[in-house]
């Protein structure tokens, strides 16, 4: 599937209705770790590892290093954690 075809919306928010209304953590770790290989698990345990560092005030360079992770990476989640309403911050509230 492409980005631009429709039915990726659609099966994301389908996911995101289902993930929100199980309410059982592990559940949920359990079906992620199912649904991603281990190298795809390890990529989005990075990407919300250096967002909760970014919001710790580390810096960007300090973040790669610790982390394995690219600047351009880190660059997009610092992008996203300033816009206004973002879903990281809301997250990182919780």
């Amino acid at each position: 599937m492409k980005y631009e075809d429709p039915r990726v919306e659609e099966n994301i928010v389908e996911l995101a209705k289902n993930l929100a209304s199980t309410g059982d953590e592990k559940l949920i770790a359990d079906f992620l770790r199912c649904l991603l290989t281990p190298a795809e698990t390890a990529d989005i345990a990075a990407r919300w590892a250096l967002v909760k560092a970014l919001d710790e005030k580390k810096s960007q360079r300090e973040i790669a290093k610790s982390l394995g992770v690219s600047l351009c990476k880190i660059t997009r989640g610092s992008r996203e954690l300033k816009k206004p309403n973002s879903a990281f911050r809301k997250f990182l509230d919780l």
